[in-house]
Parts: structure tokens; sequence; C-alpha cells
């Protein structure tokens, strides 16, 4: 775990010291996130028009939530609705545009610095609506609907912000969103009613659906044919592989699986080398299974040498567990008219 991340979740005398020294700059961060936002709940700062309906796809931490299988769920679901969906995005990495194209086939996946251009992209490629991956902060694009995604598996009940926490604004700006999301991969029936309870104190009359981000199978990198059901994994030594936000949470939902997991995780969004392969294969000498994400897969692929133990990455299938007629009203709005 990065010290950062220790410093937000541990609850240590070193942890906490941590979060003290790092108060003030967190409070400046809270005096200018809570300014920017009243500029713009003012009309002082101006928000574009979009050129086709817009549903952003957002959160309030730093990573982790979920965000980019929601999104490419919603695209597929838009889809099927006969709509003809493109999925816009910062691209912070060059990972998350190709998850998306693995994810989501056949679907425009636009990168673009400004989310406007991208979505002017969008539209004049024949795209009727636009799934903006990571939009909630970036209140000078309009949207027609905004989705929040609330991890319960990184909910701890403290809310700080940046730098002494994930959090890039107030949990209470969740009530700027038109749905909430609860997502969970590991995390218990107890800790999804504490975020459900939390955002209902703050936003009574939000809409909120909770989904399960399971495992659901193993793909041999390089040989897309090859997959294994992930009963494979029980009683299996393995080295857990991430640069994800949250990579305890992909280590925890392996132990599920029955595998005793070793994990090596590294900053999100990472960008892999030579070098961190060589370390990876060094590590995994004593395991017997190397197992990544696919945010992973698509940047490692490219740099696995052959003859090196196989690596496998996990697939992961979306399930909505509650609230799923909120999203169906929600997506509704969307459908073309026949």
């Amino acid at each position: 775990m990065r010290l950062v991340e220790r410093i937000w979740d541990g609850g240590g005398k070193g942890e906490m010291l941590g979060r003290a020294v790092l108060f003030p700059f967190e409070t400046l961060y809270r005096g200018v996130v809570a300014a920017r936002g009243e500029l713009y709940d003012r009309g002082v700062l101006e928000t574009r028009p979009s050129a086709v309906p817009v549903i952003s796809v957002g959160n309030l931490t730093v990573g982790g939530t979920g965000k980019t299988p929601v999104a490419s769920w919603l695209a597929v679901k838009l889809t099927a609705m006969g709509a003809r969906p493109a999925i816009v995005l910062r691209g912070y990495g060059e990972d998350e545009i190709l998850v998306h194209r693995r994810l989501t086939p056949g679907v425009p996946v636009i990168s673009s610095k400004e989310r406007s251009v991208g979505i002017l992209h969008a539209a004049a490629a024949g795209s009727n609506v636009v799934v903006l991956d990571d939009g909630f902060q970036h209140r000078q694009t309009s949207r027609d609907a905004d989705i929040v995604i609330v991890s319960a598996d990184r909910w701890n009940g403290r809310t700080r912000l940046l730098p002494a926490g994930p959090w890039r604004e107030p949990f209470a700006s969740i009530g700027r969103a038109s749905l909430a999301v609860i997502s969970r991969k590991a995390a218990t029936n107890d800790q999804v009613d504490e975020v459900a309870r939390a955002i209902t104190r703050v936003a009574p009359a939000i809409a909120q659906t909770v989904v399960a981000l399971s495992m659901s199978g193993l793909t041999r990198v390089g040989s897309e044919m090859t997959v294994v059901a992930m009963s494979a994994l029980n009683g299996k030594r393995l080295l857990a592989v991430s640069a994800v936000g949250d990579p305890a949470s992909f280590a925890c939902q392996l132990s599920l699986c029955g595998a005793v997991v070793a994990s090596l995780a590294f900053p999100d969004h990472h960008d892999f080398s030579r070098a961190d392969v060589d370390d990876i294969i060094t590590r995994a000498g004593v395991v017997e299974m190397i197992v990544c994400t696919l945010k992973d897969a698509v940047k490692l692929e490219s740099l696995w040498p052959v003859g090196a133990p196989s690596l496998w990455y996990v697939s992961q299938s979306l399930e909505v567990e509650s609230g799923g007629a909120a999203i169906d009203e929600l997506l509704n709005r969307f459908r073309p008219a026949n």
C-alpha cells in the first residue's frame, strides 16, 4: 500500500498524525471546491450545452469504485435499446480506452481533454447519446443525467478531502446526482447498508441502486479462447498483479475464490515497463498462477515474453442487486423514438 493510502485509510497514530498534518491543505482544497461549486450554481461559470444527450458516470473519490465497468455496461444497455452510444473520457491512461474498447466492441470510444469536444466528435460520427466516463466534477459540460458511484468496499465512514483523504468533493455533493450507485466487489451486506444509510442522510431524494462487480472467469493473455472458471483458483497459490484504484478489493475477491494470494500492487494507471515485467516474473517463482485485471492485461500483453509463465486476467460481470427500476427509468429517457 502506498504511503498516501496508508494515511487515508489507516487507524494508527502515524496515520492519524499524517491526516492532522494535511488538514490545513484539506481545508484550503475544501474552500476552493466550495467556491467553484457556488460559481456554477449561480451561473457565473458557464456550462456548455452538449450536441447530444449525455449520461455522466462519475464518483466522489479518487479511483477504485467500478466506474469503467459501469460506464461500459450502460453503453451496452443503450445499444440493446436501439440507441447509438459513444463513450467519451478524458483518458488519464491508455488502459481506460483499451478496456472500454474490449468491453464494448462496436461502440465508439473517444478520448479528449475537453469533454465537450469529445461529445462533438461523437455526434459528428453518428452517435445519438454519450456516456461520459468520469464527468461528475466536470460541470462545464452539460449532461442530462448524473450517475455517481460509491464503493462499499472502500467505505470507512470518513470523508476527508484531498490531500488528507481520497474525496474529491464533500459527500453531500451527491445531492447533485440523478442516481446513486453503490458498487460492491467483496463488501458485506452490512457495508452496503451503511453506505445506503449515509447517502439517505445527505440526499434523501436521490434514488439508489446496488450493483455487484463479480469475477466471472479467467482468460489467458495472448490466447483469448482459453477461458477457465474462477473455481480453478481454489487452493492455488497465485500472484495478484494490479495497477488499479483499489488493489485490496481485487486481492480479496481472489481470496474468496479459495486462492492463497500474494499481492503486487502498482500505482493506478501505472505504465508498465519491461523491468516491471521481469520483476513480476521473478516474484512469481513460488506461485502457481499470475493473475491481473483486464485493465492491467491490455498493457502487459505486449510486454509479456514468450516462454514466460502464463499471465491470466479476470473478467468481471455486473449484476444489479437492487434498485434496477431506477436504472431502467433513467435509461428509458434515452430510448430512441420509433
